[in-house]
């Protein structure tokens, strides 16, 4: 049970809270296209490598093509890594995309996510549709990664959700699977919630 008095802002990490991932499903394909550090690369939280480049938006996606090509020496095509890199991506529970419909009539929704863009445009156009709805009837506004040149755990990110969003962090209750990144939030004024593996969002707003 979640305490919301004087909360008026829910902000949501995306992996692993909304979305189900299967990161070693994608560690696989990547190896599998002799992309020999995927594991080391690839983590639930954050990225290193390449893979980082393309989550702060320091690489295009077609650098990021281009990177993976000269890894492998192989003639991968885009669809090949852009199928490979949405494996790591499962589906947003239906229950939990009803959640946020119901909480957008009382509170701003906001979202809070280290992505890039192959995942992000990919979940637009699948999990966001869900009966004929599109991304903007579940969300306020989405901050995403490599959109914003940040992101978490560094305080950068949250202070500039702070600023575009006018909101103060005391007022916010933010959502993630990261102990990293909770402390962060934490330690700028926000309330938080450090959600569990696979846990179901729905009965901590029950008798609010």
């Amino acid at each position: 049970m979640l305490n919301l008095q004087g909360i008026s802002t829910l902000i949501f990490d995306f992996g692993g809270v909304l979305i189900n991932l299967d990161r070693d499903r994608c560690v696989k394909k990547f190896i599998e296209y002799d992309v020999t550090d995927a594991d080391k690369m690839l983590g639930n939280y954050r990225q290193s490598g390449i893979f980082m480049q393309l989550e702060n938006g320091e690489i295009s996606t077609d650098e990021f093509y281009s990177a993976i090509r000269d890894i492998t020496g192989k003639s991968i095509s885009n669809e090949q890594i852009n199928d490979a890199f949405n494996s790591f991506l499962l589906d947003v529970p239906a229950e939990k995309l009803e959640l946020l419909l119901k909480l957008r009539k009382r509170y701003k929704v906001l979202m809070l996510s280290n992505t890039n863009a192959i995942h992000f445009p990919w979940c637009e156009k699948t999990v966001f549709t869900y009966k004929g709805h599109t991304l903007a009837d579940f969300f306020d506004h989405c901050y995403l990664s490599y959109k914003m040149h940040l992101s978490k755990p560094d305080a950068a990110i949250f202070k500039a959700l702070l600023d575009d969003a006018k909101v103060s962090p005391h007022e916010c209750l933010f959502f993630d699977d990261s102990e990293a990144n909770i402390k962060t939030a934490q330690s700028l004024g926000f309330q938080t919630y450090l959600v569990r593996a696979n846990e179901q969002l729905a009965p901590l707003f029950e008798n609010n």
